[in-house]
């Protein structure tokens, strides 16, 4: 069971993770407008950014703001890694959470009814707000990142190129189901064999993208784009997190030979280790998830050296 809302109102007990199969069933997202477009024009100081820093969909918006240059442009508050059954909370007192600075609300919850009082489903990170309109732009965390990265200009990064979108978006499709969901698909699996379908088609996938990564620096063209950030979001948490406690452990991230050093090499590229708080990453998934973590006991390590060489710069072409 999911905590979510049912016409406006918070309910405890209406959804199931698992369908009849016992596989993981993520609900899709409700609010999808496309920020750029007459109704919500990329404005600057218009639009504010919710979001999660435990959160990997969230995680990725984080990131192209920080990319961009965005600060000052799109604001931005930072919810409790802790989610308990009231969901998303703000709480400034712990370190690197904030108030609520545009609706005061206690919750994040309340700012999906300012938005819609009637509103039914999940209460997820990224949110896009914007303040004129007093509305939810978007929360789907793919949609937000390639919105933010057409419809503004920030510092000229482009993220999402428009001779490279299409292969872009295939990559981005590609890795979402095996690898991006691919570990909830584990960690939330209902039967043993939906369990081991999804960790058969995770590492089938990590596989793949390792060979892929041997003599490319990045994965679409010769520059960092959205479908580096939504892989990366994943990968970094995965030895600290999703290696255990969603019990994929068939390898590391750091056992693989092209993986490891890319990632260490995107967390290296400036503007994304401020976006990165594991503290927050581990607190949440072994705080939250009472009934994989019932002690919600939170893992003392892995503890591994980001900041090391990758020596990945020579995959480059002039």
């Amino acid at each position: 069971m999911v905590n979510m809302y049912v016409d406006g109102e918070w309910k405890t007990d209406t959804y199931e993770f698992s369908d009849d199969d016992g596989e993981f069933d993520r609900s899709p997202t409700t609010f999808r407008d496309e920020l750029g477009t007459e109704q919500f024009p990329a404005e600057s100081g218009r639009y504010h950014l919710y979001i999660s820093r435990a959160c990997p969909w969230a995680h990725g918006a984080a990131m192209v703001r920080s990319l961009m240059g965005l600060e000052d442009d799109i604001s931005m508050d930072i919810v409790d890694p802790y989610r308990d059954e009231r969901g998303w909370q703000f709480t400034p007192q712990k370190d690197d959470c904030t108030t609520d600075s545009i609706n005061g609300h206690d919750y994040l919850g309340e700012t999906y009814i300012a938005a819609d009082p009637e509103y039914t489903g999940r209460v997820t990170v990224p949110v896009l707000w914007d303040r004129e309109e007093e509305t939810i732009v978007n929360n789907e965390s793919i949609e937000v990142m390639r919105h933010v990265s057409t419809a503004f200009e920030g510092n000229g990064t482009d993220l999402y190129p428009e001779h490279l979108r299409e292969e872009i978006d295939e990559v981005v499709d590609d890795i979402y189901d095996p690898i991006n969901n691919g570990v909830y698909r584990a960690g939330f699996a209902g039967t043993q064999e939906a369990y081991e379908n999804a960790v058969a088609d995770l590492f089938n996938a990590l596989d793949a993208y390792d060979e892929r990564l041997a003599d490319q620096r990045y994965l679409v063209g010769d520059q960092l784009t959205l479908a580096d950030l939504r892989l990366f979001a994943t990968l970094v948490r995965f030895d600290n997190v999703y290696h255990t406690h969603f019990k994929c452990n068939v390898q590391l991230i750091r056992e693989y030979d092209n993986l490891w050093p890319y990632v260490r090499d995107i967390y290296q590229t400036p503007g994304i280790e401020q976006t990165m708080n594991m503290a927050h990453i581990k607190e949440h998934y072994y705080t939250t998830h009472t009934d994989i973590n019932p002690t919600q006991f939170i893992g003392v390590g892995p503890d591994f050296d980001f900041h090391a060489d990758h020596d990945r710069a020579r995959l480059q072409s002039e």
